[in-house]
């Protein structure tokens, strides 16, 4: 049975420090945090987002004669680059029918199974719930 060596934890601590650093140094904290008490307080929303999309689906995949006009919308968002805007296009994922598919112009564009609902208006709604949580930070430009 190995046992663990003086020079290994040597080893570990030096390379713990070493990618910290090279961590902070190349993502600096101010692109943003989480206040996870504001997210907490967020959770029974994302909860029911979540089943609620579960059921959109569902009742989308057994009336295949559902109209849809697919397509993409573009989304301007006041999240800045980076830990925000990532983390803003990760939970919005969740939303029934939209799924973030790239930036344009530093405007997040979703690909929607149906541009005649008002996604752009939902995806704000969610950038405002989200922001109580989200600490952005500053932009990186």
């Amino acid at each position: 049975m190995p046992s663990v060596k003086p020079g290994d934890l040597a080893i570990g601590a030096l390379s713990t420090i070493a990618a910290t650093w090279v961590s902070l140094r190349f993502l600096p904290p101010t692109t943003g945090c989480l206040n996870f008490v504001a997210l907490a307080a967020l959770l029974p929303h994302f909860l029911w987002e979540t089943v609620y999309a579960g059921i959109d689906v569902a009742r989308r995949a057994l009336a295949p004669t559902l109209r849809l006009n697919p397509g993409f919308v573009r989304c301007p968002l006041g999240f800045a680059p980076g830990f925000a805007r990532n983390t803003f296009a990760t939970i919005t994922s969740l939303i029934p029918g939209t799924v973030p598919s790239g930036e344009d112009d530093g405007v997040l564009v979703y690909h929607c199974l149906d541009t005649a609902q008002p996604v752009v208006e939902q995806l704000w709604q969610e950038e405002r719930l989200l922001s109580r949580a989200l600490v952005a930070g500053r932009r990186h430009d």
